[in-house]
């Protein structure tokens, strides 16, 4: 089976939504010249891109080769870096992440590298995929992949919690939540629905052999119209999303946190 692959220029053809909503997720970061940043799952380096412009001293890590070239070509420092592998000890001011961390299913490991990346005081923000994200598709992808005798189950490459349960999570890795929330955003797509699958849905569609694959994107396609087409043909993905900021304590480095092992 094929892993999920990113394509820059498909990525800002389909996608491009995704940086635009994320300047929200900047203010409220509220960034200040001179401080150093970590933008985790930078992509292809939009918004490390509007934290340097804005006088920050950004550092944008992702794991996919091809998005870190196209934010190096923006001029942001952009290094390929796995988010459950972060490194970093105590450098930052801030850690910033948008529409990336429900793409890392270890949340353990992350929440314990970014903790280790800030500095006293420093502050964690972000915005991902909240519980029920994109609900409608998913249930078109399992139910299409059941007809053809898959289990989609072991495919989903997406970890969408609850905010309480991400609350949870802060505090158990030694934050301190500020705010968590999870709201209902639907989101046009430039298209049909298409473009979304062919761009973040991969796993799913290359479990079938390839002859077999664009069949497929069509049946999911016509089993998501109902609920995501209107009458005038305009599409909307069925976005939730989970925004919070929770910073890291003075003096914590008493804190015992838990194995992240298994997390």
């Amino acid at each position: 089976m094929d892993k999920q692959k990113w394509n820059p220029a498909q990525y800002a053809e389909e996608a491009h939504f995704v940086s635009e909503l994320g300047a929200q997720v900047v203010d409220l970061l509220a960034p200040c010249a001179g401080e150093r940043i970590l933008d985790l799952g930078c992509g292809d380096g939009t918004l490390a891109k509007a934290l340097h412009d804005a006088g920050c001293r950004v550092v944008g890590v992702d794991a996919s080769p091809e998005m870190v070239a196209a934010a190096i070509s923006t001029g942001v420092d952009a290094r390929v870096v796995d988010g459950h592998e972060l490194r970093f000890d105590a450098e930052f001011d801030a850690v910033f992440s948008n529409a990336a961390l429900h793409w890392m299913t270890r949340p353990g490991l992350v929440l314990d590298g970014v903790y280790r990346a800030l500095r006293p005081g420093g502050r964690f923000v972000g915005e991902f995929g909240g519980h029920g994200n994109v609900a409608t598709i998913l249930r078109a992808l399992e139910e299409a992949l059941a007809a053809r005798g898959i289990d989609a189950t072991p495919l989903n490459p997406w970890f969408f919690p609850r905010a309480d349960e991400y609350h949870a999570l802060l505090t158990r890795y030694g934050f301190e939540p500020v705010k968590v929330q999870v709201f209902s955003r639907p989101t046009p797509l430039p298209g049909d629905v298409t473009g979304w699958l062919e761009t973040f849905a991969q796993r799913f569609i290359n479990s079938l052999p390839k002859e077999a694959r664009k069949a497929f994107v069509v049946e999911v396609v016509e089993r998501c119209r109902p609920a995501l087409c209107d009458g005038d043909g305009r599409w909307m993905a069925d976005y939730v999303r989970l925004r919070f900021v929770a910073t890291r304590p003075f003096g914590a480095s008493a804190v015992v946190k838990p194995s992240v092992s298994s997390a």
